[in-house]
């Protein structure tokens, strides 16, 4: 028998067509295999592998179950859970949606919709929204935690009232309603709810630190018990940064209440 090799055409020609052929029953089979594993009421997902369920089907036991809706309910986006949440002014009660029901100054909260909050002036009790008594010289804060009243200024709270604050002579009210309620003038300080005027002696000035004597020395005089006294400077020395003491001049080093050299040609 004689055999003649087949064209160099002929050939590639055959091996497409097989190629198409094994291409196409492997679509095919996969295919298959896809439709055979996504449920009904399920599509596969658009990036990755897997399925999942259609909107109005949530997945229980690896099927797509339809969605109990609930009147005044609406469908969500997510597979999972309860594939529903009750609309705005509802509140949920296990697989129904309740409507909420205001008390009287009471309005519901924007943000979730399912709460009520009172209205200011108002506090809630007991399911119910009691009104915050101010009492004179008080006003609203309106935080409804605390007494949610606050005193106005030159008053203080003591037993749900207002007191005004007695301020003595020579003080003006504080901006903060702590302690006493006031402070003293410049040249005043605090004693026994009253303000002292501060003495400063001579070569003195006040200071303005609330702490201490109240009052500070001059340049060139130090403090000494009630006193400013005229800083004595040694041979060789000079007042030093703070005015109230002194330092030696270079090259001396200050020994005792004297400036001292270790060379003894200076």
């Amino acid at each position: 028998m004689n055999f003649r090799p087949a064209s160099a055409d002929g050939f590639v020609a055959c091996a497409l067509i097989s190629l198409m052929v094994f291409a196409g029953a492997t679509d095919s089979a996969k295919a298959q295999g896809v439709a055979g594993t996504i449920p009904a009421n399920a599509s596969a997902k658009t990036y990755g592998r897997g399925w999942e369920c259609d909107r109005g089907f949530h997945k229980i036991d690896g099927a797509c179950a339809v969605v109990a809706l609930p009147e005044n309910a609406y469908l969500t986006d997510s597979t999972y859970g309860s594939g529903w949440k009750c609309k705005h002014g509802y509140k949920q009660n296990k697989d129904a949606c309740d409507e909420v029901v205001l008390p009287a100054n009471a309005h519901l909260n924007a943000s979730s919709g399912d709460r009520w909050l009172c209205s200011r002036g108002y506090r809630p009790v007991d399911e119910t929204c009691k009104a915050i008594i101010v009492p004179a010289n008080g006003y609203l804060t309106g935080s409804t935690s605390g007494s949610g009243w606050a005193c106005n200024r030159g008053y203080r709270a003591m037993k749900g009232d207002c007191v005004a604050i007695v301020v003595p002579a020579n003080a003006y009210l504080a901006f903060s309603m702590s302690n006493s309620g006031w402070d003293c003038e410049r040249g005043y300080r605090e004693v026994d709810d009253a303000c002292n005027a501060i003495e400063v002696p001579a070569n003195g000035y006040l200071s303005e630190g609330s702490y201490g004597s109240g009052w500070e020395c001059g340049h060139g005089y130090r403090k000494t018990q009630a006193t400013c006294v005229a800083v004595k400077l040694p041979e060789n020395a000079h007042l030093d940064f703070s005015g109230n003491d002194w330092e030696c001049n270079k090259p001396y080093s200050k020994r005792m209440q004297a400036c001292t050299s270790d060379n003894q040609n200076d």
